[in-house]
């Protein structure tokens, strides 16, 4: 690795050097996530996709052949990031697809905030291919899913041997957060708030405020 990749590597996530990619959260797909309670799956991916519409993070979203069993992409997504999104004919890998690599290369953003379904497989395979391309890939994994605890793990840990990021969601909004004092710190502390138990903290928080009552 040269020394300019090092430095994208080293680099913080900022609101400004990160694009987020939603890959296959189709909901014939999202019906074989077991390796975490189903509610805590789509609140999570809400929650991310909460904190990337706050930032107005530029967003990629991508179906494999959507019209068949693997179904649409999930409602959830389409609200909070609008419904353009990038069908794909037959291609497992995302990152094979030329309208979605374009569309990532398209915003010059070398990191990607990347969440998929099934984490083995729509997740796993383009977080590498990114990585192996020069991109700084940061993998949400509570915000994929795939059949069970023992598949989520190996996928993790394959994907740190290539150098993918794995992480999670609240994770990643305070990477971007930074600082309660920036200026969507108070707003990414309610989508927290909004999707974790945080909320007891953040309630608190604002019932101490002087202008409160």
């Amino acid at each position: 690795m040269n020394t300019q990749n090092k430095s994208v590597f080293a680099e913080r996530l900022t609101p400004g050097n990160a694009v987020i990619a939603m890959i296959d959260h189709q909901t014939g797909l999202l019906l074989s996530c077991r390796d975490q309670d189903v509610h805590l799956t789509k609140t999570n991916i809400r929650g991310l996709c909460s904190m990337a519409k706050t930032l107005d993070l530029p967003s990629v979203i991508t179906a494999s052949m959507p019209q068949g069993p693997n179904g649409p992409i999930m409602p959830d997504i389409l609200e909070l990031l609008g419904n353009n999104v990038i069908e794909r004919s037959g291609e497992i890998n995302a990152w094979d697809n030329t309208d979605f690599k374009g569309a990532i290369e398209a915003t010059g953003r070398k990191k990607i905030i990347m969440a998929g379904v099934v984490t083995d497989v729509c997740l796993m395979f383009p977080a590498i291919s990114a990585v192996a391309d020069g991109y700084d890939v940061y993998a949400v994994v509570d915000a994929s899913g795939t059949w069970n605890e023992t598949v989520r793990n190996a996928a993790m840990m394959r994907m740190t041997q290539a150098g993918v990021k794995v992480t999670t969601w609240a994770a990643v909004l305070a990477e971007l957060m930074h600082d309660w004092r920036s200026e969507k710190g108070m707003e990414l502390g309610g989508v927290l708030g909004e999707h974790t138990s945080y909320q007891w903290v953040y309630d608190s928080f604002l019932a101490a405020q002087p202008n409160s009552k």
